[in-house]
């Protein structure tokens, strides 16, 4: 997967395409929206490291973006950064005030934005706000999160990648972490798809938490499941996958069998 993926909202197609060509060959995955709707949508359902937001929108202006972003439980926290030809103070105290990370006046530098992104980036990495391998939000913004709903009604599902350390200890962490990357995919996309609006998905300790304010919460983990389980198959090699699983320490006293990994409830482990 790549180092970062950032998510371009932005109408110009001369700046749109220079900042993709430029990213693009940083190694980022970029994501673009040319409107302020297709951008919150691509927020909620791709989850960028980091989101370079343009003030002057055709449908609606990126201050409104902005605080529709901040409003919802899955990008409340994704890093954002304004860009606009607007140099005034009263607009950048605006658009700080609203929950940006940074504001970049048009014209601007390409490599001082790239190193304002990369430092916004390390900064939530530094703070323990996002969680390396996936992108989602971690320690303490989960238990924000938590303490947030306290006196409101929802579910609390909590899922773990089952025979994750088997994996790890034959395949390793690199192959591992790309795994649990793709674990927090599945859950951010059924979500978005499933789940309601103020919809929340963060990690602690390996273990996935969901709050979410569905009526019935089975179907969505029944979902969630199904889906890794169909895909996990693709992170093994022929042989394990066709045989179900794989062997650890082989010919010797301590050889075990270990099936493929599962997306489950946390109560739900098989040691």
């Amino acid at each position: 997967m790549p180092a970062y993926r950032l998510l371009l909202i932005e109408d110009d197609f001369d700046v749109a395409e220079m900042l993709l060509m430029y990213f693009q060959a940083q190694q980022y995955e970029v994501l673009h929206a040319d409107t302020g709707a297709a951008g919150i949508e691509i927020a909620r359902t791709r989850f960028p490291h980091l989101i370079l937001l343009d003030v002057m929108l055709p449908d609606m202006d990126g201050y409104d973006v902005c605080v529709n972003l901040r409003r919802r439980a899955l990008t409340k926290y994704i890093p954002t950064l304004f860009l606009t030809q607007i140099d005034e103070r009263s607009s950048k105290v605006k658009g700080l005030t609203l929950g940006a990370d940074d504001y970049i006046t048009k014209p601007f530098d390409i490599d001082e934005l790239r190193l304002r992104v990369e430092n916004a980036i390390k900064r939530a990495r530094r703070e323990n706000l996002n969680e390396p391998r996936t992108g989602l939000p971690t320690g303490e913004l989960v238990e924000e999160e938590l303490k947030r709903r306290k006196d409101t009604a929802f579910h609390e599902l909590r899922m773990i990648v089952d025979h994750f350390a088997a994996y790890t200890e034959v395949y390793s962490f690199m192959a591992a972490n790309e795994v649990l990357y793709h674990a927090g995919q599945i859950i951010r996309d059924e979500l978005a798809k499933s789940g309601a609006k103020d919809d929340f998905v963060g990690i602690v300790d390996d273990e996935f938490v969901i709050l979410t304010t569905v009526a019935v919460v089975a179907p969505l983990q029944a979902q969630i499941e199904q889906r890794f389980e169909t895909q996990v198959k693709a992170f093994y090699n022929f042989i394990d996958a066709d045989s179900g699983g794989v062997t650890l320490h082989p010919g010797t006293s301590n050889e075990r069998f270990v099936p493929l990994m599962r997306l489950t409830r946390s109560q739900a482990i098989q040691k």
